[in-house]
């Protein structure tokens, strides 16, 4: 007689204390975000509908980081806005990266009129820490903050081509080729071939694998802290098809001069 099949097991206590862990921080994290894009604050209702959470949940998380100073009173009666100790940590959030090529940027967006975005690689994405706007009636804008997948995006792309074999094979065993729009790549087969294009020509390019609507061209480089750095064009499609190859070279030049003055 065989052995009776065994029923799944719940999660221990301790895996599923750190899920509700995780999840508390997430829905921190969103709370914060709804209250930046409304710098006069909202109610407890306003909130819960933006991050579509229960107003008792909510309730709970803005009285833990109004517990923190991370968020305060809107009015005496009324609603939480973003607290004075987010000043304190966002003083003490400074990247050298975002410093250096801050003129290079807002020298890109003068000749083009395009926004230009910088961005640094976190793992198996890349995390948008500096944006100079463009001109244009039309404009792709992202956000400081924002994060974007590696396979899918100019800028990551562009990240992924100057890793070695070493830290690709590391980063293969933890990243994931989802499927964002109908061009995204999602095979390692085909993502290498635009990783070898990438290096042969040292510029990366995004058409509408990211976000419909939205091309990009971006090239990459390693900051004097080591650190892997790109500097991405987003243009709306309907225009990037006259001007990538000018855009191309254009990054091709700022990124030649870039290098050349951090090797002095």
């Amino acid at each position: 007689m065989g052995k009776p099949e065994s029923a799944a097991l719940p999660p221990s206590g301790e895996a599923a204390s750190e899920r509700k862990s995780i999840q508390v921080i997430s829905r921190a994290a969103a709370i914060l975000r709804a209250l930046e894009k409304h710098p006069n604050g909202l109610s407890l209702g306003e909130i819960s509908r933006l991050v579509d959470l229960p107003r008792s949940t909510v309730q709970r998380i803005v009285d833990a980081l109004d517990h923190e100073s991370l968020l305060i009173a809107a009015s005496p009666t009324h609603g939480v806005r973003l607290g004075p100790t987010l000043l304190t940590l966002a003083a003490a959030t400074r990247f050298e990266v975002a410093e250096l090529m801050r003129p290079m940027l807002e020298a890109i967006a003068r000749e083009t009129g395009e926004s230009v975005d910088l961005a640094v690689a976190d793992q198996d994405k890349v995390v948008f820490i500096d944006q100079v706007a463009g001109s244009h009636r039309l404009t792709a804008v992202s956000a400081v903050g924002v994060s974007f997948p590696l396979h899918c995006s100019a800028n990551g792309k562009a990240v992924l081509a100057l890793m070695d074999d070493l830290e690709l094979r590391r980063l293969r065993k933890r990243m994931k080729l989802r499927r964002q729009t109908p061009a995204t790549i999602t095979s390692w087969e085909r993502l290498d071939e635009e990783i070898a294009q990438v290096r042969a020509t040292g510029v990366a390019f995004d058409r509408e694998e990211n976000s419909l609507g939205i091309s990009a061209v971006a090239v990459a480089l390693r900051s004097p802290a080591g650190e892997l750095a790109c500097i991405s064009i987003p243009v709306p499609t309907q225009r990037f098809a006259a001007k990538e190859k000018e855009l191309a070279a254009l990054l091709l030049a700022h990124r030649d001069a870039m290098r050349q003055k951090l090797e002095r």
